[in-house]
């Protein structure tokens, strides 16, 4: 395997907020992405995210159309700050706890989970599929996903 990003869940999802992460301006590395889901993977949110579309299930150029230009044209940065994993023969289940800032380091924008489904075809994990959802008044993480 020549792609150091689908090596194992970890270098998976280190790519996956890498690439969305960037300065206003930054153009975001969307084949990077692409590589690390299946081709017909699924990308939901599941609340609108303040300024942003509303929710709805997206194929990944979908996703890319919908939440491209907002990404790139604003200081975002994204990082994992905690992490359940569990696995079952092919399958694994991953709820990602994730911070966004501005900058590295930044005033916290919010933080919310990433839910996502892995599959290993035999040779590579791939994300299947990928629904996420913000802390917002009346939702906060539970005290077992506390980073």
């Amino acid at each position: 395997m020549t792609n150091p990003d689908v090596v194992s869940i970890d270098a998976i999802l280190k790519a996956m907020y890498e690439t969305i992460s960037g300065r206003a301006g930054q153009p975001r590395d969307w084949e990077r992405d692409r590589a690390l889901h299946h081709p017909r993977a699924l990308l939901a949110p599941a609340k609108q995210a303040p300024g942003g579309p509303a929710a709805g299930v997206f194929t990944f150029d979908e996703f890319v159309a919908s939440r491209g230009p907002f990404l790139e044209a604003n200081d975002f940065h994204e990082i994992e700050v905690a992490r359940r994993e569990w696995h079952f023969g092919a399958i694994a289940h991953v709820l990602s706890v994730y911070e966004a800032r501005r900058s590295p380091g930044g005033e916290l924008l919010r933080r919310g989970v990433n839910s996502l489904q892995f599959m290993h075809d035999g040779e590579r994990w791939w994300i299947l599929s990928c629904i996420w959802d913000n802390e917002r008044e009346g939702v906060r993480l539970p005290k077992d996903l506390e980073p």
